[in-house]
């Protein structure tokens, strides 16, 4: 490793995420990384303890800082951290994420090694209690969200999108940093304009980010219905964006009520439909559930079911009306010659 690294800005949009941040704060100021180091965050309208335990960590540590986020979007958040940040190299965190010791180092010399403008890579989910080592083990089995490498790992090399990112400052600037409009699955839409530039996305299961799972179904539930929702977005917004593993679930949800209607109004055959499901998500949650203790072992069928189901309703549920908001504030890609005439 060489005796100096490139100087990194750590952004990091927060809202209410006092049970998570000071720890996810300390994955990345004990990184082995021998360049400079900031980390901005942006601080949005929480109700919890969030703003008191962020300037703790700003009194704590020099290199920590705060930047306001008043309406509390993920996106606006991102682009006043990156406004407020200065340095060559910028690294997407969450709140409920925690750094690997050597995931900063790893992906500077993967940016240097690929040539990319943005690399990432799994998304590991791991639970603190029983319903989150449930929803982490139904996050990274491939019955609950398919072959999404970020979710279940694969081979290194070139992707649509990665979890997270860390970018060269070059390419955020480029195209204007993050679309405020896409509430949700703004990485995917930056990614798209940076691959239509030109540029790199590189995936690599060298790097590795802890993700701690919603606490509740309810929360869970919301997060995935806005998945769902956001999803079909994206699939207006570019309609060469959809495969089978996103419109699974919405076929699952129109399958399992049209498997009741004919249920109750038909035959009881129709039923088979449900049971079947649930037959499925039981069977596939014995493989997921490998190693976990029984209750958490129980409560992954609720888990594959909440994901599955929510995710589908949010997308049969996505009003046209926010898509064509969305791509009325459609970005084009900004090449680099263009930006530089």
């Amino acid at each position: 490793m060489p005796a100096q690294q490139p100087a990194v800005s750590v952004i990091m949009p927060v809202l209410n995420e006092e049970h998570y941040l000071r720890d996810s704060i300390r994955h990345i100021l004990e990184q082995e990384y021998a360049g400079e180091m900031e980390v901005v965050i942006a601080l949005g309208p929480s109700t919890d303890r969030t703003d008191e335990i962020a300037a703790e960590l700003v009194a704590e540590d020099p290199r920590v800082h705060t930047v306001p986020n008043p309406t509390g979007r993920t996106p606006a958040a991102l682009n006043a951290a990156i406004k407020a940040s200065r340095h060559p190299i910028v690294v997407r965190v969450d709140g409920h994420g925690m750094l690997s010791p050597n995931y900063i180092a790893t992906a500077v010399r993967l940016l240097e090694e690929t040539g990319a403008q943005n690399v990432g890579g799994i998304m590991h989910a791991e639970g603190e209690n029983a319903w989150e080592e449930a929803v982490a083990a139904a996050m990274t089995s491939k019955i609950g969200v398919g072959n999404a490498p970020f979710h279940t790992g694969g081979q290194a090399g070139p992707a649509e999108t990665v979890y997270l990112g860390v970018f060269r400052r070059e390419a955020l600037e480029q195209q204007g940093g993050y679309n405020e409009e896409f509430i949700r699955a703004q990485d995917w839409e930056l990614n798209f304009r940076i691959r239509e530039a030109g540029g790199l996305i590189w995936f690599s299961p060298e790097l590795m980010v802890q993700y701690r799972p919603r606490r509740s179904v309810r929360a869970l539930a919301k997060q995935y219905k806005d998945y769902g929702r956001w999803r079909h977005v994206v699939a207006r917004y570019h309609s060469g964006s959809i495969n089978l593993r996103y419109l699974a679930p919405p076929t699952l949800v129109c399958a399992l009520a049209a498997g009741v209607v004919v249920g109750v109004a038909v035959t009881p055959l129709g039923f088979a439909v449900p049971a079947g499901y649930l037959a499925a998500i039981a069977a596939g949650s014995v493989p997921a559930g490998k190693g976990l203790g029984l209750k958490a072992r129980a409560q992954i069928p609720v888990a594959l079911a909440t994901m599955h189901l929510c995710w589908g309703f949010g997308f049969l549920t996505s009003p046209r009306e926010l898509a064509n908001k969305v791509i009325a504030s459609r970005r084009p890609a900004v090449r680099r010659d263009s930006s530089q005439v």
